[in-house]
C-alpha cells in the first residue's frame, strides 16, 4: 500500500511539474509567431486544459501526502519541508486561478487583448514560483 502512495504522489507531482515545465519552456516561447488575439485564446485554452489537471494532482497530492504522513510517525525532515513547501504551491496556484487566470479568461472573452495581455505578464510569473518551489520539495525529500 506504500509503494501505491509514494506513487500516485510521484505521478500527481510529474503532472503538475511537467505541465508548468511545457507551458514555460516551449508553449510560452513559440506564442511569439501568433498574433495577439491568436496567442491569448490558445494560452487561455491551454491552461484551463492545463489547470483543471492541476486541481485533481492537488487533490491526489494532498490526499496522498497526508496518507503518507499517517503511515510514518515521526516523518523526515524533508517529507515536512516538502509538506509545507506544497501548501505554499497551493496558495500561489490558487491566488493565480482564481485572479490573474480569471482575469485572462473574462478579458479574452471579452476580447479585451491589451487587458489580457496584462494578465500574461503575471501568470508566468507565478508559474516560474511554482516551479522554482516544486525543485525545491524535491530536493528536500531526496537530499534530507
Amino acid at each position: 500500500m506504500l509503494s501505491v502512495l509514494k506513487f500516485t504522489h510521484l505521478a500527481a507531482a510529474i503532472v503538475w511539474m511537467g505541465g508548468m515545465a511545457f507551458l514555460l519552456g516551449a508553449l510560452r516561447p513559440s506564442l511569439g509567431a501568433l498574433p495577439p488575439p491568436q496567442r491569448l485564446e490558445l494560452v487561455a485554452l491551454a491552461l484551463r486544459r492545463f489547470f483543471a489537471m492541476v486541481w485533481v494532482a492537488i487533490g491526489v497530492l494532498a490526499a496522498s501526502g497526508a496518507a503518507l504522513f499517517l503511515s510514518a510517525p515521526g516523518a523526515p525532515a524533508g517529507w515536512r519541508a516538502m509538506a509545507a513547501i506544497g501548501l505554499v504551491m497551493f496558495a500561489v496556484f490558487a491566488h493565480l486561478f482564481f485572479a490573474p487566470y480569471r482575469r485572462l479568461r473574462r478579458a479574452v472573452a471579452a476580447q479585451d487583448w491589451p487587458a489580457a495581455g496584462a494578465q500574461m505578464k503575471t501568470i508566468p510569473r507565478l508559474a516560474m514560483v511554482n516551479f522554482v518551489l516544486g525543485w525545491i520539495a524535491i530536493a528536500a525529500v531526496h537530499l534530507a
